[in-house]
């Protein structure tokens, strides 16, 4: 049965009266998503930081150079709060999807548990890790402390990686047979290595070391322009800025290899990321636009003749699937994920720009890049870019395969739960977000005001 509509509210639309009124299904959809844009961060600086921290200890042990392992020590105090703070929002979103969505885990949950109990064990294992190498600090041997940090990143990076195959398997359902709405034979194995889950998770690593390296990267940068502790922020560039760039120039690859396997197997979700509202052959790949979905066409976009044929399936006279090709009821939000999707890519490609120029100076031209102010201030700029392109990546992800929760399978409105008062949920769940991010720009601008007095 689809959830009635809510009510006109006159209100402003956070008031408790209005949140009241919103529909269940709404509602549920903003917390789920307020949830994840939330806990996507800290996730992925969970995944990246424990391994700049273990490249600098690493140069310490290498160099014996005071200023890296300054530089591990200060890290690490991030990476306890970051981590912290990733462990309650993550267990958090462990009892939304019961909360929120019991029809997909009534049916979701044997196909797809495996990954869900194999990332909880590498989490538990990164927990430990991480107590070790905080509390190990003089009291273990160096070589042995470093592994412990190590391994910190080694298990981030494999939670991060595992439980991105339940996602993928949202977006590539495999592993059972659907029958009378029911799944039954099946393969839990099967589900966890789906066809999705390669380049998801190719993409969302990458991803998520381009916007870690690019928020630490460009925090060092517009640090070292206030001439306070300059060796201390000069060596943290000259770990953060290459890996990160790599991962640029790595992206662009990524995202053909996703957005191929997206034209496969959900080509709506092309179409929505596209605004390709015609089926077409020899369709072009637009830059920009604002989907105009009355008139069926987009304004103020570029667009490149027989490129997106020629990128999706290898010929530019190939035919390219418009959103007219699928019924109305099946077809993804057409304006927020183009715009994500351009953002995404708009995004991706200054990164690509900036890692090109950047090892064309150190390599070619052999310049250290960290004296010039230009450079600097281009890098503070950088500090929130790389996670807007990963919260816009992800709205592609998740808006472009509505309908549905699991594609082809479930819709989303038939999983939602049937208790009132979601919109109530939605507005406590958004005042502790709020207040956790203002403890934590707290926590972090002391801990950097006090590494710039320590190493100054």
């Amino acid at each position: 049965m689809r959830p009635s509509k809510p009510p006109i509210c006159p209100r402003p639309l956070l008031s408790v009266h209005c949140v009241k009124a919103l529909d269940t299904l709404l509602a549920a959809r903003l917390q789920m998503s307020l949830s994840l844009g939330f806990h996507i961060v800290f996730a992925c600086i969970g995944m990246i930081m424990p391994f700049f921290m273990s490249i600098a200890e690493y140069k310490w042990l290498k160099t014996r150079d005071e200023t890296y392992l300054q530089l591990a020590r200060s890290w690490s105090r991030g990476v306890a709060v970051f981590f912290a703070v990733g462990a309650v929002s993550g267990t958090v979103l462990s009892f939304e999807l019961g909360l929120l969505w019991p029809n997909f885990m009534l049916q979701a949950g044997p196909v797809i548990g495996m990954p869900f109990s194999y990332e909880g064990t590498f989490f538990f294992l990164e927990a430990i890790f991480l107590g070790l190498f905080l509390y190990g600090w003089d009291r273990i041997k160096p070589w042995w402390h470093w592994f412990f940090g190590l391994m910190v990143g080694v298990m981030g990076i494999g939670s991060g990686i595992i439980v991105v195959a339940a996602n993928a398997w949202m977006n590539s359902p495999s592993g059972f047979d659907w029958v009378g709405g029911k799944a039954i034979h099946i393969d839990p194995v099967q589900a966890f290595f789906n066809d999705a889950w390669g380049p998801e998770a190719l993409h969302m690593t990458l991803a998520a070391l381009m916007a870690t390296g690019m928020a630490v990267g460009g925090l060092h940068a517009w640090l070292l322009l206030r001439k306070k502790a300059v060796s201390f922020h000069q060596k943290a560039l000259k770990i953060t800025v290459p890996l990160t760039f790599l991962a640029a120039l790595l992206m662009p690859f990524s995202g053909d290899l996703s957005a191929r396997a997206i034209a496969k197997r959900q080509p709506e979700k092309l179409a929505a990321m596209e605004a390709q509202f015609h089926t077409e052959f020899g369709a072009g790949l637009l830059i920009g636009g604002i989907p105009n979905l009355e008139e069926q066409r987009v304004s103020l976009g570029l667009e490149i003749p027989g490129l997106l044929s020629w990128l999706t399936h290898g010929k530019r006279s190939a035919a390219v699937l418009g959103l007219d090709a699928f019924p109305e009821e099946d077809r993804p939000p057409v304006v927020i994920t183009h715009l994500a999707f351009q953002l995404m890519i708009g995004i991706g490609t200054l990164s690509f720009g900036l890692a090109l120029f950047y090892f064309f100076e150190r390599l070619i031209r052999k310049r250290d890049l960290s004296g010039s102010k230009i450079w600097l201030r281009a890098l503070s700029t950088l500090i929130p870019v790389g996670f807007l392109a990963l919260e816009a990546g992800w709205t592609v992800t998740e808006v472009g395969r509505q309908p549905w929760i699991i594609y082809k399978i479930m819709r989303t409105r038939d999983a939602v739960t049937p208790m009132p008062g979601i919109g109530v949920s939605l507005l406590l769940y958004t005042s502790v977000y709020l207040a956790l991010t203002i403890v934590i720009c707290v926590l972090m601008r002391r801990q950097i005001i006090l590494a710039n007095q320590r190493y100054s």
